[in-house]
C-alpha cells in the first residue's frame, strides 16, 4: 500500500489512564457515554472505539446518524450507539432496527418514532432532551407534558431511555450562573416525570467539564468527550481539580495523540533569497532548510506560517516561509546531520521535548477542539501501546 504524507498515532495506555481518572472522579455507578462526534474529535472513530472498548467503556455518542454507522462498523456486539444530533426522516427506521438510541429535542417527531418502531416490531429507544437554557435544542416546558403522555401511552412500542440537557459553557467559571439556571430548570423537567410516573431509565447533563468540575450535575452517565482525548477542558477546570487535591500540577490526562511525517527534501538556500511563496521569508545567513510533505489542505494551520515549530532530532525547529497547501519548510541550519527520510514530530514528544496541541492554538486562535476535528480522516490513525 502507498504510503500517506503524514501518520497519527494513539496511545492506548494513555486512553486507559484517562478513562481510570475520569471514573475516579465521577464515582461507582456512574456510566461513561464516550463522545466520539468529528471523527472521534479527529483521532479517528474506527481506531479510538476499539481503544475505548479495551479502557472499559461501552458507550458511544455521535453527532449524526453517519457518525453512528461508523461506529457500528467498529464496536463490538454489547456497545451502545447514541445520536445526539442530526437523525433524517428517512434514516429512523435504520436507527430503530439496528437498536440505536438518539434523542428527541421536538414533538413533531414522535410520531414518526412510533410509526417506525410499530411498522418493524422493534422498541425504539429515545432521549428527550430538554432546553434548559442553551437555545440550541431541546423540548420547550410547552411540549414536555405532552410529550410525558404520548411516552406513557406508547409504552410498548418506545423506551423513555433518557432524559438530558446540554450545558452552554460549563468549562468557564464565569457562566456558573447560567449552568445553575440550566440545572434547576432540569430539575423541575425531571420533578415533571415524578408526578406523571414517567422516569427514564437514565439521568444524564454532564460533559467533560461539568463532570470534572461540579458533581452535583453527575447522574446516572456523563457524556465525556475533550477529557478522555487527553485535554482538560480549560484551565478553569484545571485549577479546580487542583484546589480539591491540593497540588500545583497534575499529570493525569494524557494526551493520546502524536502526528509525525518524515523529511521530503534538503535545501542549501543562499543568504539574502526568498523561501517559499511570496517574500514573507528572507535568508539573512546562508541555511539549510528541510521540507515536509504536508501543508493546510491535510491539516496543517496555515497560520502557523513563521510562527510554529516541528521537532527533528529531538530538538524544536522554526517554520519558515508561507505554509502551502501540501508542503512547508523549516530552518535545520544549526541541527548537523539531517537526513532525508528522518522522522519529524508536528504534534507530541520526540525525546525531551514537546509539541503540545496548544501551541497551535495560542497562535491560530484555534480551539483545542477545532484544530483537531479539522484533521482529514484520510491520514492513517494506528494504535500504539
Amino acid at each position: 500500500m502507498v504510503r500517506h504524507s503524514s501518520r497519527i498515532e494513539l496511545s492506548q495506555s494513555s486512553l486507559t489512564t484517562n478513562i481510570n481518572f475520569i471514573k475516579k472522579k465521577i464515582g461507582k455507578g456512574v456510566r461513561i457515554s464516550s463522545v466520539v462526534k468529528a471523527n472521534a474529535y479527529g483521532h479517528g472513530i474506527t481506531e479510538f472505539v476499539k481503544m475505548a472498548e479495551k479502557a472499559g467503556v461501552s458507550h458511544f455518542a455521535t453527532a449524526s446518524a453517519f457518525e453512528a454507522e461508523e461506529v457500528m462498523d467498529a464496536k463490538s456486539e454489547n456497545s451502545e450507539v447514541m445520536i445526539m444530533g442530526i437523525l433524517y426522516d428517512e434514516d429512523i427506521d435504520w436507527a430503530v432496527e439496528n437498536g440505536i438510541e438518539f434523542y428527541v429535542f421536538n414533538y413533531a417527531r414522535l410520531p414518526l418514532v412510533l410509526k417506525s418502531a410499530q411498522k418493524l416490531g422493534k422498541k425504539a429507544k429515545v432521549h428527550i432532551e430538554v432546553e434548559t437554557g442553551a437555545n440550541r435544542t431541546g423540548l420547550t416546558d410547552k411540549e414536555f407534558l405532552p410529550t410525558l403522555n404520548f411516552l406513557k401511552k406508547h409504552s410498548e412500542d418506545i423506551i423513555f431511555k433518557g432524559l438530558c440537557t446540554h450545558f452552554g459553557g460549563a468549562e468557564n467559571i464565569s457562566n456558573q450562573f447560567k449552568i445553575n439556571k440550566q440545572h434547576d430548570r432540569y430539575k423541575n423537567f425531571l420533578k415533571k416525570c415524578k408526578q406523571k410516573g414517567m422516569m427514564p431509565e437514565v439521568r444524564h447533563i454532564a460533559c467533560s467539564a461539568a463532570a470534572l468540575a461540579y458533581k452535583d450535575t453527575v447522574y446516572d452517565m456523563v457524556r465525556i468527550g475533550v477529557a478522555q482525548y487527553g485535554f482538560w477542558p480549560s484551565p478553569d477546570i484545571y485549577y479546580m481539580h487542583l484546589q480539591e487535591i491540593g497540588k500545583q500540577s497534575d499529570g493525569a490526562l494524557k494526551r493520546i495523540f502524536t502526528w509525525k511525517t518524515d523529511v521530503m527534501d534538503i535545501r542549501d538556500v543562499d543568504e539574502g533569497e526568498f523561501i517559499g511563496y511570496g517574500t514573507s521569508f528572507q535568508a539573512v545567513q546562508d541555511m539549510k532548510v528541510a521540507v515536509m510533505p504536508l501543508g493546510y489542505s491535510n491539516g496543517y494551520p496555515r497560520a502557523q506560517s513563521n510562527r510554529g515549530h516541528v521537532l527533528i532530532k529531538g530538538k524544536k525547529v522554526p517554520i519558515v516561509g508561507l505554509i502551502n497547501m501540501n508542503l512547508f519548510m523549516v530552518d535545520v541550519t544549526n541541527i548537523p546531520g539531517v537526513e532525508l527520510g528522518e522522522e519529524v514530530v508536528l504534534v507530541g514528544r520526540q525525546k525531551n521535548n514537546t509539541i503540545n496541541i496548544s501551541s497551535f492554538t495560542q497562535v491560530t486562535q484555534l480551539l483545542n477542539n477545532e484544530m483537531l476535528s479539522r484533521l482529514p480522516s484520510a491520514i492513517p490513525r494506528k494504535i500504539v501501546k
